[in-house]
């Protein structure tokens, strides 16, 4: 998402929740029905600019552990702009330190690194393991349009925001959107979308839509790594478990496609693809050796906007950020049914309010809240009970 400006204040939003088919004297029935029921206060917690005018906030994670520059609890958040707004130029991560309310620059990336097509621009694909290092994708771009974009890698960084190694090849294609994991300590798993693949420059028009081609060709790649003691993780093997889904270029957003994910303890991996306006299923990720294709649909319209970002909560719901309007929306994936939405940027200079300012999304440490990012403004937020 393109914004450019720049603000660093708390705020306090409404927390107007609003119903999916049910009456208004249900949102306050005495037993949470999820966990936006209990989210009524928002705080702007520090600015995501960084030193060199980075902006445009894409990942949001928390760190596991304490390593390197990072303390256990930090936020880390990686900007996917450089300084002149174009996008897929974005090289640096910042961290968040809520225990003393500490903000920092994490890492600063070389524009032009030889492992990665294309160089450097920092998406919503970015994770910390226990073992302290830190992976991230690049989506890179000259002239901030999909018409110079290069394929990008899968970069790893080391704790004190050092780029040791980067992964590319022919099944990594625009590493894009949220990174599920599952982190064994000495290995782990990655799922990661790839958004790249055939999309031609957005002035590419279908003209029967007027918009730019869309391309069913975006895939969910699953990365297996094994991390050696005292040394960078080691990639092992990569699998499509998931591939069709829809994904354009596009002059204000770079490009849409597939973005949020997160896995269910029953090994499902969920899925948002925004075109479609739908979260899909892919059964038995974590050891499918096959695609599944474009999953099993979840659920599809409704309070659904054009769904980004999504979290697993501890009730077994998720919550996914809408990229066209302000809201974020809680959704059971066992019923198929969409719960509430609330409004957390009402930015009345959109319209929508808040519409293209949302992204990236993370669960507190104590899960009774959630962090998230506001592009417009390029700031952290914490929403939570209290």
């Amino acid at each position: 998402m393109n914004h450019y400006q720049t603000k660093n204040t708390t705020t306090l939003l409404a927390a107007g929740l609003l119903l999916a088919g049910a009456g208004s004297g249900a949102a306050w029935a005495a037993e949470p029905k999820g966990m936006l029921e209990s989210i009524h206060r928002h705080v702007t917690l520090t600015s995501s600019v960084a030193d060199n005018g980075d902006l445009n906030p894409y990942a949001v994670v928390i760190a596991p552990v304490s390593a390197g520059k990072i303390v256990a609890g930090d936020v880390l958040v990686d900007n996917f702009n450089n300084v002149s707004n174009l996008q897929g130029t974005g090289t640096t991560i910042m961290g968040y330190r809520p225990s003393t309310k500490q903000t920092y620059q994490f890492a600063k990336l070389p524009r032009n690194l030889p492992e990665c097509p294309g160089g450097v621009g920092l998406t919503t694909a970015m994770t910390m393991l226990k073992t302290g290092w830190i992976i991230v994708g690049s989506t890179p771009s000259t002239d901030g349009t999909t018409n110079t974009k290069g394929d990008g890698c899968v970069i790893v960084i080391d704790p004190n925001g050092q780029m040791v190694e980067a992964w590319s090849g022919p099944t990594i294609n625009d590493p894009w959107g949220d990174m599920a994991v599952v982190d064994n300590g000495s290995t782990a798993t990655l799922f990661i979308s790839m958004a790249g693949f055939g999309l031609p420059s957005p002035h590419v028009i279908d003209p029967a839509t007027k918009f730019p081609v869309i391309k069913h060709q975006a895939t969910v790649l699953r990365l297996e790594i094994q991390i050696p003691e005292g040394k960078p993780p080691v990639l092992l093997s990569q699998t499509a478990v998931g591939e069709g889904f829809s994904a354009r270029a596009d002059l204000d957003n770079f490009l849409l496609g597939p973005t949020g994910l997160a896995l269910g303890p029953d090994q499902t991996l969920y899925v948002t693809d925004g075109l479609d306006n739908v979260i899909t299923a892919i059964p038995d990720a974590v050891k499918r050796s096959t695609s599944a294709g474009t999953g099993t649909v979840v659920t599809q319209g409704g309070l659904l906007n054009w769904p980004l970002a999504m979290v697993y909560t501890p009730v077994g719901h998720l919550l996914v950020c809408n990229g066209k309007d302000g809201q974020v929306v809680e959704v059971d994936p066992a019923a198929g049914k969409q719960i509430y939405s609330q409004w957390i940027d009402s930015d009345q200079a959109q319209s929508p309010p808040g519409n293209g300012d949302l992204f990236g999304l993370a669960l507190t440490p104590d899960g009774d809240g959630f962090y998230y990012v506001e592009d417009d403004m390029n700031t952290l937020v914490r929403g939570g009970s209290k």
